[in-house]
């Protein structure tokens, strides 16, 4: 299968920019299943590609500076991506980042009383470990249902345990955290999702992926109940969402920003 994405994250200010710096996340990484990436390109207006350089998580990172004085930023992102049939399995480790590296707590992902609870409330009557993080998967769902608007980008796994529901990067830092609860390295991933009952959506998609023993990486879209397949494209990987988000960054000066982004995803 293949899948075209064309992504367009739109920063309006409202007054002229003294200088920001964004750091850009969204080409995607290679592995097994997803290969022949087809004409990426990030076209950027109001703006300068700075650098281009991978990060110790095998990430394709591009900086890229606001022009001074600018009102507006527009990054456009397109290109193809062929897939083929997989279980979500990854596979053995790779990469400068040692496997242990994974296990490190982060401010996002540190457990605490909830996260501590959930694990606990799992269980041992499990055949296998991953037999157990299917469950911790479903499990976190029913105990956060997907709800948009509750959450934000700085809230941790625990806040959003407490809380009325969250979004798949609540998701992904809950099932991250119990996962190194548990022993498991895991890390989080941004990427991209075609969905079923739609082309445009309005943010990019995140899952977790936790490490076994004998098989490696094995991904947990928790969010929509299911191990990734051939309609998801893997961009970024890091412990949380700080290291794989698709793009962040910092501004100098008085102006307040608006950000649209507008994302298609189809075959």
């Amino acid at each position: 299968m293949r899948l075209r994405v064309e992504h367009t994250t739109h920063y309006q200010y409202d007054g002229p920019v003294r200088y920001a710096l964004q750091q850009v996340k969204l080409t995607p990484k290679e592995r097994p299943g997803q290969q022949l990436i087809h004409d990426w390109t990030i076209a950027i207006e109001g703006g300068t590609q700075q650098l281009h350089y991978t990060d110790h998580h095998g990430n394709g990172v591009d900086l890229i500076a606001v022009d001074g004085g600018a009102r507006e930023l527009v990054i456009r992102c397109t290109g193809e991506v062929e897939l083929v049939t997989w279980d979500g399995v990854i596979g053995p480790h790779r990469g400068p980042m040692p496997l242990w590296g994974f296990l490190r707590r982060t401010p996002l992902t540190r457990p605490g009383r909830g996260v501590r609870a959930l694990v606990s409330s799992l269980g041992r009557d499990f055949a296998s470990d991953i037999e157990r993080a299917h469950a911790l998967s479903a499990l976190i769902l029913e105990k956060l249902p997907y709800r948009i608007g509750v959450t934000d980008a700085e809230t941790t796994a625990e806040a959003a345990l407490a809380g009325e529901g969250g979004v798949c990067q609540d998701h992904a830092h809950i099932f991250i955290s119990a996962m190194r609860q548990l022993g498991h390295p895991a890390r989080y991933v941004s990427g991209y999702l075609m969905m079923n009952d739609r082309t445009h959506q309005d943010a990019t998609h995140a899952w977790a992926e936790a490490h076994f023993d004998n098989i490696g990486w094995i991904g947990f879209d928790v969010s929509n109940g299911h191990s990734p397949d051939r309609r998801y494209i893997r961009v970024a990987t890091g412990l949380d969402y700080r290291d794989a988000a698709p793009v962040r960054g910092m501004r100098y000066g008085a102006a307040q920003e608006n950000l649209v982004v507008q994302l298609q995803v189809q075959q």
